[in-house]
């Protein structure tokens, strides 16, 4: 091998290593950007996760004041039957004790 011959692999192979240099760097901004997604998804399930449970507390709280009217009716219902079965008693009572 002359000087010429080992001067153009010399080159080519300087050639390769540039390419391989610029593959590796691609690689590498890849492999960041693919890291920097898998961290801001997790961050989003870890999101999404509290925002669930936020929800879910949320529903349980949404059904405690909706159970609030409906106890509150049937209380007052149940003072206006008393009230008018008290009533309609004490009318019996008070007739029959007016024809004794």
């Amino acid at each position: 091998m002359d000087e010429t011959e080992v001067a153009v692999r010399l080159e080519a192979h300087e050639q390769r290593i540039d390419s391989l240099k610029r593959r590796t760097d691609d690689l590498e901004t890849r492999s960041k950007a693919i890291q920097e997604l898998a961290i801001s998804v997790n961050r989003m399930a870890v999101s999404i996760e509290n925002m669930l449970q936020e929800l879910n507390q949320q529903g349980s709280r949404l059904e405690t004041l909706e159970r609030v009217p409906v106890e509150t009716g049937k209380v007052i219902k149940a003072a206006i039957i008393t009230a008018l079965s008290g009533g309609f008693i004490s009318a019996i009572v008070t007739a029959v004790l007016k024809s004794i």
